[in-house]
């Protein structure tokens, strides 16, 4: 008898080999980054084989930097990533989430119950809570509503200073704008070492001028983008030892160098080129005093270009007439070179506003952490502008487990404990706030439970200075809608993904490069 018992217990260990391994993996991701929320979270150093060191409590940048093989680890990676791609913060909280819900899942599992079942009542689960999360938002009435302040200031993990940074740059390029679409407030962020704070209407290119000869400084001018390389068109090798290729080679260079001169006639101001300059063009523009910005990104080439009302043309456009060329160019009010910040800054523009959030940061190591923070801080404002807010700090959560408690007597049969999953879940970011606070998470979650059910408010939570229950609306601990929405279903589909898988195996190798070994994954060799 015994024999037979250790025999089933052998055969269950296998069955469940891979869902075990996977939750493992899973596990240790979360652990990586669940140490950084809240307040008083705290910061993970990631070092590499160099000795680099880079220091956040940045949810994505940790989970980016890792050195990770697994692929269900890997999954909920990128998970996050599509979180932070998406909406641009929240990928602490999804990745948390999704490791409460395979915690839970693979508890259950172990008591019994068909993962089949679970998944099921998972899906139930994190439908009804999504469309809970809808009745719990507040909308923001404007700009000016004190409610963004506050959702800057939790997503900027209280900087003040980065606060006042992002609603100075919402002011300035209005709901409008920040309610399109294809703009991204996170986009108007940079962060540079020795630079004072500063919020204004213009783009910051971190080049410099072509040569020191060329104007430091341009004022009420023109400016033109030209997306491509500003050089003469290239033929064959095997086409100019010909004469009559070497004859159209010197045409080539004749007709750009009056594409250029076409540039001076127009009286423009301003160059920035997308690739390199050749050297006839540089001498020309130099000698007009035209300002010239070579390699400039296509990210910023298209905010100058909206923000001047300018259009990007390709050097062929140049063969145009005047008159045509001319309606490609923008029109700015100055345009100048930072030599001790190495960049140039192009102001007043006469198309749309553009706004740019400079964050200074004293040193290089922080640099990078401070324009992460003012990034989420800047996303979160512009989500909570396009989808509302609801009270922060894990209040809400609990408020959305208590009304999933509601609807299980409408999920039948064992899907039940898939939906008790997605329940203890809700809870977590809470108790893991409260945890990192200092405080037993059990006790402090079970008294903002009751709190908010004597009170009938969805806002309660836990003060993590003081560990009493306050109002996080009060207290101004605000997160935007669409962090939660998307953060609660992109860690139910990975959660779902990884529950189903049963078995791993190692591909064979189809010729690639060599991949991590099974070993590494926790995969079998056969």
């Amino acid at each position: 008898m015994n024999l037979k018992q250790a025999g089933s217990g052998s055969e269950v260990d296998e069955r469940l080999a891979a869902l075990l391994t996977n939750a493992n993996a899973v596990r240790a991701i979360t652990a990586a980054v669940e140490g950084t929320i809240g307040p008083k979270g705290l910061d993970t150093m990631l070092v590499d084989r160099f000795g680099e060191v880079v220091i956040t409590n940045d949810g994505v940048t940790i989970l980016d930097k890792m050195d990770v093989n697994h692929p269900a680890a890997k999954m909920l990676i990128n998970a996050a990533k599509a979180q932070q791609s998406e909406i641009g913060d929240g990928t602490t909280t999804t990745t948390i989430m999704a490791g409460a819900l395979m915690a839970e899942g693979v508890a259950q599992v172990l008591k019994g119950v068909p993962v089949a079942r679970i998944i099921e009542g998972l899906k139930q689960g994190i439908a009804v809570t999504l469309r809970s999360l809808e009745q719990h938002k507040r909308v923001v009435s404007g700009i000016d509503d004190p409610a963004l302040r506050s959702v800057a200031r939790i997503a900027g993990r209280e900087h003040e200073d980065i606060a006042d940074l992002v609603i100075g740059a919402a002011t300035l390029v209005g709901a409008e704008k920040l309610t399109d679409p294809t703009f991204k407030l996170s986009d108007t962020v940079t962060a540079q070492e020795g630079a004072e704070n500063e919020v204004f209407l213009g783009v910051i290119i971190d080049k410099e001028r072509m040569n020191k000869e060329m104007p430091k400084e341009v004022n009420q001018t023109t400016i033109l983008l030209v997306d491509d390389a500003l050089e003469p068109e290239e033929m064959e090798d095997e086409a100019l030892s010909t004469e009559s290729g070497f004859k159209r080679y010197i045409e080539l260079k004749e007709e750009f160098k009056q594409s250029v001169r076409k540039i001076v006639e127009l009286g423009v101001g301003v160059v920035l080129v997308d690739r390199g300059v050749h050297d006839m063009a540089e001498e020309i523009l130099t000698d007009a005093g035209v300002l010239v910005v070579q390699r400039v990104s296509s990210k910023d080439m298209r905010r100058v270009a909206d923000h001047t009302g300018a259009r990007m043309m390709k050097r062929t456009g140049l063969k145009k007439e005047i008159a045509d060329i001319s309606k490609y160019l923008g029109q700015t009010e100055r345009v100048y070179e930072d030599e001790k910040l190495e960049q140039i800054r192009v102001m007043g523009g006469r198309g749309k506003p553009m706004a740019t959030i400079l964050v200074g940061a004293a040193t290089e190591e922080i640099v990078g952490e401070r324009e992460r923070i003012a990034k989420d801080a800047a996303s979160s404002v512009q989500a909570a502008i396009k989808g509302g807010y609801v009270p922060g700090g894990g209040a809400v959560e609990l408020a959305l487990a208590r009304d999933l408690e509601k609807s299980r007597d409408s999920v039948k049969g064992m899907a039940s404990y898939g939906l008790e999953c997605v329940l203890n879940a809700l809870k977590r970011p809470l108790s893991q706030i409260v945890h990192n606070a200092g405080f037993n998470p059990l006790e402090k979650v079970e008294e903002a439970n009751a709190a908010q059910l004597a009170a009938g408010s969805d806002s309660l939570g836990v003060d993590c200075d003081t560990g009493h229950v306050c109002d996080m609306l009060t207290l101004g601990v605000i997160d935007p809608t669409p962090v939660k929405l998307h953060a609660i279903k992109a860690a139910g589909e990975v959660a779902v993904a990884i529950l189903r898988i049963d078995t791993i195996i190692k591909k064979k190798d189809d010729g690639a490069a060599a991949k991590p070994s099974a070993g590494d994954a926790g995969m079998p060799d056969f």
